[in-house]
């Protein structure tokens, strides 16, 4: 069996940036739909490492989600405002981490979610092997720090960010031989990385096989889990540009979830989650219910 969680932000970022729904609300709807927990989108105006810097403040956290019946799946750390594929001095960007995975502690969250941060384009700017390096090095470090505060630290890979392609996201593993490190498999971002090849600098690269195949290259590396649908297409930024994935409710698109979910329910994680991301979807709040029945229907089918 599989506890299920959605994540907090789909409430209040994209379409929702102008009216969020606020983390009590939200909470309070889930439990009634029957979700086990919610994956923390770590920014305001959601309970955050700034807004409840307090040890009272998150011990507060902690026994509403005692009251609500409901558990953290996870963290989605706000570290969108600093620097890392840019610039060789990350001690800021550490720092934040560090912030967060104290914040991920308090509330006894055992995850912590990054991303390169920087989009595809910087590879225009600044050459390949400096973007790795300096991603690398610096995760190790933070890895570190993950473990010192007895948190996994798990790397979402996505078509908005640098390093987007499937041996992208291998050479990155093989760099960081760690246990503790792994990749969060999206089935939205693992449909537009290995499948339709978006946003990529150079020359397109997929994996003949799909999903299933990248699911196989990635074996024994992949330590948290988001399941949403994916209609071939990135979500608009500001300018009417592509940014990352389109995340679409189950049935929206045109992922063929059978076969991936076979493998997913084979993935050994060190906790029991599988989360919704609804991230940048228009009605997020409409979908919340649609995607709980159809995720008890997976977890039935396939676990």
């Amino acid at each position: 069996m599989r506890r299920i969680s959605i994540g907090s932000w789909a409430y209040t970022i994209g379409p929702y940036a102008d009216k969020p729904i606020d983390f009590d609300t939200v909470c309070t709807k889930l439990k009634e739909l029957g979700y086990d927990g919610v994956e923390l989108g770590g920014f305001s105006p959601h309970p955050n490492p700034d807004d409840c810097a307090e040890k009272s403040q998150r011990d507060e956290i902690v026994a509403k989600m005692k009251q609500w019946g409901l558990s953290f799946s996870g963290l989605a750390a706000n570290l969108w405002g600093e620097q890392l594929a840019n610039t060789d001095d990350h001690s800021k960007y550490i720092s934040e981490f560090t912030k967060n995975a104290v914040f991920c502690r308090d509330l006894g969250i055992q995850g912590i979610r990054v991303d390169t941060v920087q989009p595809p384009t910087i590879l225009k700017d600044t050459d390949y092997d400096t973007v790795f390096q300096r991603i690398t090095k610096t995760w190790t470090t933070c890895n570190q720090i993950a473990k010192d505060h007895g948190l996994y630290m798990t790397w979402e890979f996505e078509p908005g960010f640098v390093l987007n392609k499937p041996s992208d996201v291998l050479r990155v593993l093989d760099a960081i031989q760690d246990d503790n490190f792994g990749v969060m498999y999206d089935t939205s971002h693992g449909h537009m990385v290995a499948v339709v090849g978006a946003r990529q600098n150079g020359e397109r690269e997929v994996v003949e096989g799909g999903q299933t195949a990248f699911l196989d290259k990635l074996q024994g590396r992949i330590n948290h889990i988001h399941l949403i649908d994916s209609d071939n297409t990135c979500h608009k930024d500001a300018n009417g540009d592509d940014e990352t994935s389109m995340h679409l409710p189950f049935g929206d698109g045109v992922v063929d979830f059978p076969p991936i979910l076979k493998k997913l329910a084979a993935v050994q994680l060190s906790h029991d989650w599988w989360t919704v991301d609804l991230c940048f979807w228009p009605d997020a709040w409409g979908a919340t219910a649609h995607c709980k029945q159809t995720m008890d229907r997976f977890v039935a089918e396939y676990t």
